[in-house]
């Protein structure tokens, strides 16, 4: 029978717990969110859904075309001229989500011959973009700049290492001043993923390449997302004019993928006209995330120290974490839940999102329900 493999395939993932569905969320849902991405509390944000619904207003619901044809508007080259300039690098492309970006990325520049170093707890994107590249690719250990150097030293010709700088399991930083020094005594390329380090991260939001001394540099090349910190959706490639350039020619998925809709491109522009506005933001998620770590270690669990945004609570089994982040739904908090194959270690999670414009009283209540819940 046509598919019949799905159905052994359902029963493994039933067995073991790891079964996933889809739970539609109302618009006012009245459940305390440590679940999403919305770091700076942006995307319901007055100005930021107002910048988006004028750019649909004036532009129309969709790009109506990939970018080359009728996809890019005044809109589009304008975002990448304040991405741009607030990360600290000389160009930018706009992509139609931070996935896609990774995948261009990483595959126009990993030719035939090329050696890719990959993090082994890279996100699903940097490891499928390996995957389609043309060049070798070397999976290392996590977070191992000697592990890069040893890569790189078995190799000649073009090379690249590839990471993101705040991992999004446990929310740890990359060592990228050190990875960046190997990959420059090797004539290789740094690629990163600040997904999880823009507006949170660096001065005023600016991102963990600009705190590591790295904008700007010839040999270093960003990806960010502006589905996160921004309050909206999309993806952005920042870096030398002509590794963008490179990138508007060889990028699969800018070439061909229709163009960013103008409204998620307008509330990009605000969120980041606001963040430019209220650096503070930035400082105060980094601070809810150590207030969430603090509190949830004093009450015994295993929390890992967050360098960024992201706080883990690490889970005794799949079933477990499942069951915990139902509960905590049913007392009123949302929670993310990491479980394999989506945690590179087999080590089951509750991930909580540090949002700057969570309260005090709104961390204790998070923290109350986490630890009368745990299993």
């Amino acid at each position: 029978m046509a598919f019949g493999w799905i159905d052994e395939q359902a029963l493994v993932r039933r067995r073991a717990g790891l079964v996933r569905t889809l739970r539609p969320r109302p618009a006012d849902s009245p459940l305390l969110d440590l679940a999403s991405n919305d770091y700076l509390g942006l995307a319901r944000h007055p100005e930021v859904t107002e910048g988006a619904a004028r750019a649909a207003r004036a532009w129309g619901a969709g790009a109506t075309g990939s970018r080359l044809v009728t996809g890019t508007t005044e809109l589009h080259a304008q975002l990448e001229r304040e991405l741009a300039d607030f990360c600290g690098f000389e160009a930018a492309l706009v992509f139609s989500s931070g996935y896609a970006a990774n995948l261009a990325a990483v595959t126009a520049l990993a030719p035939h011959g090329s050696l890719v170093v990959s993090d082994a707890g890279n996100h699903a994107s940097l490891i499928d973009g390996c995957r389609l590249a043309r060049g070798t690719t070397q999976v290392v250990g996590h977070a191992d700049p000697d592990a890069v150097r040893k890569a790189l030293a078995t190799h000649e010709g073009p090379a690249v290492a590839v990471s993101d700088t705040v991992f999004s399991v446990d929310g740890d930083a990359a060592p990228l001043a050190a990875l960046a020094q190997v990959c420059r005594a090797y004539g290789a390329g740094l690629v990163v993923d600040d997904a999880h380090g823009l507006g949170v991260l660096g001065e005023g939001g600016r991102g963990a390449a600009r705190e590591a001394g790295l904008a700007g540099s010839d040999d270093v090349v960003v990806t960010v997302t502006l589905s996160k910190s921004l309050g909206s959706q999309g993806g952005a490639v920042l870096g030398p004019a002509r590794v963008i350039e490179h990138l508007v020619n060889a990028a699969r998925t800018f070439i061909f993928d229709t163009g960013l809709a103008p409204a998620a491109a307008g509330g990009a522009l605000a969120a980041l006209t606001l963040l430019r506005r209220e650096p503070e933001r930035a400082a105060r998620a980094r601070a809810v995330a150590a207030e969430l770590h603090a509190r949830l270690t004093a009450e015994g669990l295993s929390a890992v120290r967050p360098d960024a945004a992201v706080v883990s609570v690490r889970a005794p089994s799949p079933e477990g974490a499942v069951r915990w982040a139902a509960d905590c739904r049913a007392a009123g908090l949302a929670v993310g839940c990491f479980r394999p194959p989506s945690v590179p270690d087999g080590i089951s999670r509750l991930r909580l999102t540090a949002r700057a414009d969570l309260s005090g009283v709104q961390i204790e209540r998070a923290v109350r329900v986490i630890g009368e819940t745990r299993p």
